[in-house]
């Protein structure tokens, strides 16, 4: 009977051991999958950055800087292109918006300043004092020319940049699932999809896709602000869009997104200071940007628009930006250099400025 007894408890320790080792063992394949899917999702997102990088033709440093600025440890400037090459079948297309982010990673702060496309400016390059829009350089010289006009607008250096098509800023858009705007006004705008269809937005909260988001972007003579009105929403977008990458259910799928943008996306910001940089972000959302404006006026050169941006505006926000990237330095710290010189010289005398009010 005792004999029975021990036999019965030795069969359920036995049992009770192979239960045990079943659990470990799923418990291992279960960390061994979830490893496997993050190593997977490294790999691919490391794939995908690799294929965006590309660097400036210059080098890393921008010849406003004494030494490369290490991102993660001091503020920096990114520009950012929006390039509209759909007209010309992916070539020569021209930056159709410009926006300058300015970031400081110890502070984690972050400031942002559109720059309307038709400012008229003096590319880098041009060497004979002709004055065009700024996002024909994009067109004549690609993202090397448009730093170095920028800077020369902004009397800023540009650390880093990122190119986005259309194509591509759609599909990170959908990607993400949609963004939330605040649209200001009821309007309409086509669809780059169709010219015969048109999309329809309502003043209030509304969510969009990359089809909407892009139609909501472009939009121009339909707002009374005209291009400063269109900024405003591209900076809107921009806020949304990191709102939305950064929720958890994204921040999973980072892999496939990188996917989708390394089709369309050009950036020589590499993959370790992405990475970082989205620790130190992390929780930062769009309410924490502060958006910056250039202000000007209107103006026509043989019946062509011009924008004429503000001398002494242009001097302010030079300021607040040189500020933001070098916040320990003072007023005749060496790194200042002022923008661009008055944008009213070279003139012609057939031109024709408008008597509205400056923006």
């Amino acid at each position: 009977m005792a004999e029975r007894i021990r036999v019965k408890v030795r069969k359920k320790k036995n049992k009770r051991r192979k239960i045990v080792k079943r659990f470990i063992f799923l418990m291992l394949l279960a960390i061994l999958v979830v490893i496997g899917v993050g190593i997977y999702k490294i790999v691919n997102t490391i794939s995908a950055a690799d294929s965006t990088f590309e660097e400036f033709k210059e080098g890393e440093k921008s010849d406003l800087r004494d030494e490369i600025v290490d991102i993660q440890e001091k503020p920096f400037s990114i520009l950012i292109m929006g390039i509209e090459d759909y007209a010309t079948n992916g070539d020569h297309g021209r930056a159709d918006s410009l926006i300058v982010v300015t970031l400081d990673p110890k502070k984690k702060t972050m400031k942002m300043l559109s720059i309307p496309r038709d400012t008229r400016v003096q590319l880098a390059s041009n060497t004979t004092g002709e004055k065009k829009k700024i996002n024909a350089s994009y067109a004549i010289g690609g993202k090397d020319e448009t730093r170095n006009t920028v800077e020369n607008l902004l009397g800023i250096p540009i650390d880093k940049y990122a190119t986005v098509d259309f194509k591509g800023f759609k599909e990170v858009v959908d990607e993400i699932g949609g963004i939330d705007v605040e649209v200001p006004f009821d309007f309409n705008e086509k669809s780059d999809v169709s010219k015969k269809k048109k999309i329809y937005f309502t003043k209030g909260p509304m969510h969009l896709n990359g089809e909407e988001a892009l139609a909501y972007a472009r939009m121009r003579k339909q707002d009374k602000r005209g291009d400063f009105g269109r900024n405003d929403r591209q900076k809107q977008i921009l806020k949304a869009a990191l709102d939305q990458i950064s929720k958890p259910e994204n921040l999973m799928k980072i892999d496939t997104i990188a996917q989708k943008a390394s089709k369309n996306v050009k950036t020589n910001i590499k993959i370790t200071e992405a990475l970082a940089l989205q620790k130190v972000y992390s929780g930062f959302s769009g309410k924490d940007i502060e958006t910056l404006n250039i202000k000007g006026k209107d103006l026509y050169i043989n019946h062509e628009y011009f924008f004429e941006a503000d001398k002494q505006n242009l001097a302010k926000v030079h300021d607040e930006l040189n500020q933001h990237l070098y916040p320990d330095s003072t007023a005749s710290n060496s790194h200042e250099t002022s923008p661009e010189s008055s944008t009213n010289d070279n003139v012609p005398d057939n031109s024709t400025e408008l008597s509205e009010p400056t923006h």
